[in-house]
């Protein structure tokens, strides 16, 4: 099928000049995808599909202020946090003037293991508070109800570009888990999320040599849409590598992993997210090299608070340092390095006082630091 694609210019004025302006208007085989909700860990795939489909796809740009303030201004104040940046988004896209915006219903993941409410009914909340004109593709995942798996909801996703061919479907899905995959066997070697993704939607796989030794483990417990967004987490994992802190998250973990970690916290799944929660948080809590935990949450998010709760009583139990943050669009950033600082800063008293204690068990000479690193000039 050939992309029937307009190009609307027209000219903006400003102080500094005139200036002109592209619109993509009414692709019809353009999709648009908000960068906020699933699109964190299942871009991949999304992206093997798409493509593979012939579909073009345009993401919404990065969270920035304004993309909270615009989300934030369509839904009450005790929304939470993603929703508001991933309505935001929406609105992004339609301001480029994407016509088909990708707003999938991910109900369950697997048999009664469901997302919370508003992610279960994102289409409809998009619906009722986006008053603008475009076309929503909806299609609903439910691993829990029949007729609703996962090719049933890649037909439903490409139904509206007049994809009906089910060997094309499944040949797009192939296309779609093989970028998926390489995407987790780059992010469980240690890859950071950014290049792992860019590499995966390469169609490369490389592993990197890890060389650079860490004085600190931090297991960083938390959503992709929270961690992954540069904006909502304050480039937290920048922050930390500057403080010299090795950050670990779920994306190290397999499922089996992170099943086992959660029946370590004598729990069992209910929430779809619970894997990256109390999983993760279960399995690093037992991990010997991690020296803390961080959660971050945001605030309002009800499966969150229970699965916090969790996490925060077994600490104690695992006797593992742990600092719980919450966002929202008002979080100001200096208390939230500040708390940060704080926290690493007690690790790595922690661990030093710990390696003294040990040589003095041991009968050796106490640990005497090496303060004499200024060098005698020549002559003196």
């Amino acid at each position: 099928m050939i992309a029937k694609i307009l190009i609307l210019k027209y000219y903006i004025s400003s102080k500094k000049g005139i200036y002109l302006v592209e619109k993509i208007q009414n692709s019809e085989m353009t999709i648009g995808i908000p960068r906020g909700m699933s699109f964190y860990h299942n871009y991949p795939f999304y992206y093997g599909f798409f493509t593979d489909l012939g579909i073009k796809i345009v993401l919404s740009d990065v969270t920035t202020k304004q993309t909270m303030t615009s989300g934030s201004a369509l839904v009450v104040t005790e929304t939470c946090l993603p929703i508001k940046v991933y309505i935001g988004h929406v609105l992004n896209l339609i301001d480029k003037g994407i016509d088909k915006i990708f707003v999938p219903s991910i109900q369950s993941i697997a048999p009664k293991i469901y997302n919370c409410s508003k992610i279960r009914g994102l289409p409809d909340l998009v619906r009722n508070v986006v008053k603008k004109d475009f076309t929503m593709i909806e299609a609903t995942l439910d691993k829990s109800e029949k007729n609703q798996g996962l090719y049933d909801f890649l037909k439903e996703t490409a139904a509206p570009f007049g994809i009906t061919d089910e060997e094309k479907i499944k040949k797009a899905a192939k296309a779609g888990w093989r970028t998926y995959n390489n995407f987790h066997i780059m992010s469980k070697s240690g890859m950071s999320y950014k290049k792992a993704m860019n590499y995966a939607l390469q169609g490369k796989v490389f592993i990197e040599s890890q060389t650079k030794e860490f004085p600190i483990s931090i297991a960083l417990i938390s959503h992709g849409y929270n961690i992954f967004d540069e904006r909502t987490s304050m480039k937290i994992f920048d922050k930390l590598e500057k403080m010299d802190v090795k950050v670990y998250s779920s994306l190290q973990l397999s499922n089996e992993q992170m099943d086992d970690g959660i029946k370590a916290l004598g729990q069992e799944m209910y929430w779809a997210n619970e894997r990256e929660m109390t999983g993760a948080a279960g399995h690093y809590l037992k991990d010997i090299k991690i020296d803390g935990i961080i959660t971050l949450t945001a605030f309002g998010c009800g499966p969150d608070s229970l699965m916090i709760e969790r996490i925060t009583r077994q600490a104690k139990r695992f006797n593992k340092p742990l600092l719980n943050l919450t966002v929202d669009e008002q979080t100001g950033e200096a208390g939230f390095i500040t708390r940060l600082e704080a926290f690493v800063d007690m690790l790595f008293r922690k661990k030093r006082a710990s390696i003294i204690n040990k040589i003095e068990i041991n009968g050796e000479s106490s640990f005497i630091p090496n303060t004499n690193y200024i060098e005698t000039k020549k002559g003196s």
